[in-house]
């Protein structure tokens, strides 16, 4: 029996995606007319077909398609949840997702686009679900939150497997609370949001502490 989606899968195999050294973003080789790129991050891109719409086709890296299971499962768990999408099936290379309306919130501090309160509580609920499900809340970061009619839906849950805290949330969170008044309903350039995304990824090589880096970063952002 042919699944509504069936009809991306041709074009679909014409991409192909490459990961990056140093948790870079993926890499894409290929095009089909009728695929368009609205995703990437550092193991997979995310597709949407003009002939299946209703769809988000996540293509992992070559190297990363041992992932595709694991995101399967995690999506399993969670089961029906408002605060994530749905997983319709996993192949090989990639897997079949509701697709998403909205900004990730990366989007909105770029577009200066109002991030409500409500979102940082969505997302603090949505973790808290996750862990009823017996899984670990990690790597939720700008990129990887919708704003969505006002509220949050949260991307990528392939690590919520995997143990410990990366502190990415509650960093965020504290940004948030702390200094996103001073930037709301602005526009902040992508080659600064990028530098502050480097510097946040080899924080522990130069800073002792959380506190530090936003310390140093603030300090740069008033001296421009």
């Amino acid at each position: 029996m042919e699944n509504d989606w069936d009809i991306a899968m041709d074009s679909l195999s014409k991409t192909t995606v490459f990961s990056n050294p140093n948790n870079e973003p993926v890499t894409i080789s290929g095009h089909a007319d009728d695929l368009k790129c609205i995703g990437v991050g550092t193991d997979a891109a995310v597709f949407q077909s003009l002939n299946a719409p209703a769809y988000a086709f996540k293509k992992y890296a070559k190297d990363k398609i041992a992932k595709v299971k694991v995101e399967a499962n995690v999506y399993q768990k969670l089961g029906d949840s408002p605060f994530f999408s749905t997983c319709f099936a996993a192949y090989d290379e990639c897997l079949v997702l509701s697709y998403e309306e909205g900004k990730t919130l990366f989007d909105c501090v770029l577009q200066g686009i109002h991030i409500p309160e409500q979102v940082i509580n969505d997302v603090e609920d949505a973790r808290e679900y996750v862990r009823t499900k017996g899984l670990n809340p990690r790597d939720i970061h700008l990129k990887n939150i919708l704003l969505q009619n006002g509220r949050a839906k949260i991307l990528d849950v392939s690590e919520y497997i995997l143990p410990g805290n990366d502190f990415r949330w509650e960093h965020l969170k504290k940004g948030y609370e702390q200094y996103y008044h001073l930037i709301d309903e602005k526009s902040v350039p992508f080659w600064l949001m990028e530098t502050v995304r480097k510097w946040y990824n080899r924080r522990n090589k130069y800073f002792s502490s959380y506190e530090e880096f936003i310390k140093f970063v603030v300090n740069f952002l008033y001296k421009k």
